[in-house]
């Protein structure tokens, strides 16, 4: 019988970490993937990452913000889960399209494949055929990537049925690449009981145990507590899960994800996971991720951003736009203290949650819900001289308050809003395939920008030619360019086939917007040149304005803005 097995062979130089997760979800696979790898790759090892999803959905490009937080955008343009951000912002890694898998994708892929006769006839079933595309798509990655290790985190909680496949596929690759090429770390909880004073086991006992039953027995234990484990404790949790003591590890609570690989190198994970793999430890170089820390934790002066959005209940959909903005005050040894703003909120004409605020951003989103409390912001930045950071919809509502207040255009909105609308400053490009329907049909992925000599974008980047990811289905129409222009807003950034992508106003301290996403190439160690040159003039705004002098002008480059700045490139 054909099972269906395709792909290329497993690389014999190349060893895999399987993270999976118990008791409850939420607990953080995703910042102990990310932070696993960061540890092995400061040991020297090329590390690469997959991210194996469940739900059914073929990607999470049309799933609800609420119920599944950020999408994120690879280079390469796939819309994936959040945690790929995370595994870009710790390992420095570029990622594709193939490191995330969804059952959606599997499952496509299977069906369309029997449909074409790839089977022979055979009756499909979830065990071979569904499992061996789930092992061809961890292959094609380690052959693609050539990576010593490959980390590869299962989502969902262990008792779920929709991840039983992924687990299944698991325990198979373990038999074909062998006992010592793959290493399963589980992340458990071991709850504090208060009232009882003490840690309780039973949890992660139970959480072991139905993973055993599914024929996987973990090799390092990573425990979720509020402290750390006494040593008693972990030769408890060892005893009944068939785990050596030696291998299980707390993994406490920390004030910040950036300290967690820290917190895991203290405790010796990455030492106990080479040690399985047959791999010798080395010296680790986290030197520079130690000094991130310190400057995270004693910043030298703070600053107060406000970010009006449409999700902004729910902090996960704005995950890479919270931490490129946390990057941005790294740059000038700022603490940014961010004001989460609900957009509709202000469409009543009360401005007052922005009084305060040293800079005001309008990140991206879809739909009617909130557009005009953009604008709003957008307007009173504009008006007030407050420094002002539009992405992707924003720069679209800061491009249509400017043309209703300045360019006498009342009737301006987009297409995707009003239909009827007098003047469409943004309608879709007929042209581009699919545009019309949703689902993987917008402009997704890295495009090549050019940007005009002397702007303020020029100055950040310091070059002329730029990649970014884009997100997004509407563009600015071109015949309004010179009427915008005119009044005082210009655009210095456009693709090499005339899309514009960046509008500025020179006669403002900094007032930048983008149609492209910065955030997703933001870096810790490399924060990005917009969100570090917005901060640099929200700090020079709130030093001008405590000073009672006029506007600084924040936009001459990096350190414009007199605080501490250190130099970066996108991504």
């Amino acid at each position: 019988m054909s099972t269906g097995l395709s792909g290329p062979p497993i690389p014999e130089h190349t060893r895999f970490v399987f993270v999976t997760g118990g008791v409850i979800s939420a607990l953080g696979k995703g910042i102990a993937s990310a932070s696993i790898g960061l540890l092995l790759k400061s040991q020297g090892y090329a590390v690469s990452f997959l991210k194996f999803d469940p739900y059914l959905n073929v990607d999470p490009g049309t799933m609800n913000p609420y119920q599944h937080g950020e999408v994120f955008v690879t280079h390469d343009g796939a819309e994936t889960d959040l945690d790929m951000g995370h595994y870009e912002r710790f390992g420095g890694s570029v990622l594709t399209s193939l490191s995330n898998v969804t059952s959606g994708r599997i499952y496509e892929a299977v069906i369309e494949r029997e449909r074409q006769g790839g089977y022979l006839g055979a009756t499909v079933q979830v065990v071979p055929h569904v499992t061996n595309e789930i092992k061809a798509r961890l292959r094609r990655l380690a052959a693609a990537e050539r990576a010593d290790v490959v980390i590869a985190e299962i989502g969902g909680t262990i008792g779920d049925i929709e991840g039983q496949p992924f687990l299944e596929a698991a325990r198979q690759f373990r038999i074909d690449a062998g006992e010592r090429r793959v290493c399963f770390v589980h992340l458990t909880l071991v709850p504090f009981i208060k009232t009882a004073g003490e840690f309780k086991t039973k949890p992660t006992q139970h959480s072991v145990r139905e993973l055993r039953a599914i024929g996987i027995q973990p090799d390092v234990l990573l425990c979720r507590a509020e402290t750390g484990l006494p040593a008693e404790l972990k030769r408890k949790i060892g005893l009944h899960t068939s785990v050596p003591a030696r291998a299980v590890f707390a993994a406490v609570d920390a004030r910040s994800v950036y300290e967690v690989p820290l917190n895991l190198a203290r405790e010796g994970v990455d030492t106990r996971i080479l040690e399985h793999l047959d791999l010798p430890a080395r010296e680790r170089r986290i030197e520079e991720w130690e000094r991130l820390v310190e400057r995270l934790q004693t910043p030298a002066t703070d600053v107060r951003i406000g970010v009006v959005g449409k999700y902004v209940e729910l902090r996960d959909a704005y995950k890479s736009l919270g931490e490129a903005l946390t990057h941005g005050g790294f740059a000038h040894d700022a603490r940014v203290r961010i004001r989460w703003i609900e957009a509709e909120s202000l469409e009543n004409g009360d401005l007052s949650p922005l009084d305060g605020c040293d800079g005001i951003l309008v990140p991206g989103g879809f739909g009617s819900r909130g557009t005009e409390g953009m604008a709003a912001a957008a307007g009173r930045a504009r008006r007030e001289r407050v420094p002002f950071f539009g992405i992707c919809y924003g720069f679209q509502w800061a491009i249509v308050e400017f043309a209703r207040s300045r360019c006498g255009l009342d009737g301006a909105s987009t297409e995707e809003i009003d239909p009827e609308a007098d003047h469409h400053i943004f309608a879709k490009v007929r042209g581009l395939e699919g545009v019309e329907r949703m689902g993987g049909t917008m402009r997704v992925g890295a495009v090549p920008c050019l940007l005009e000599e002397g702007s303020v974008a020029f100055a950040s980047y310091g070059t002329t030619r730029i990649e970014e990811r884009h997100r997004h289905r509407y563009e600015f129409m071109k015949r309004y360019r010179q009427l915008v222009e005119s009044r005082g807003m210009v655009f210095s950034g456009s693709t090499e086939d005339g899309f514009f992508e960046v509008a500025e106003i020179p006669d403002h301290p900094w007032f930048v917007a983008v149609q492209f996403h910065p955030e997703f190439q933001s870096n810790p160690r490399r924060p990005h040149p917009l969100f570090r040159d917005f901060i640099g003039a929200a700090l020079a705004h709130r030093d001008a304005r405590k000073a009672g002098a006029a506007d600084p002008v924040a936009h001459q480059g990096p350190a414009s803005s007199g605080h501490r700045s250190r130099a970066a490139s996108p991504g």
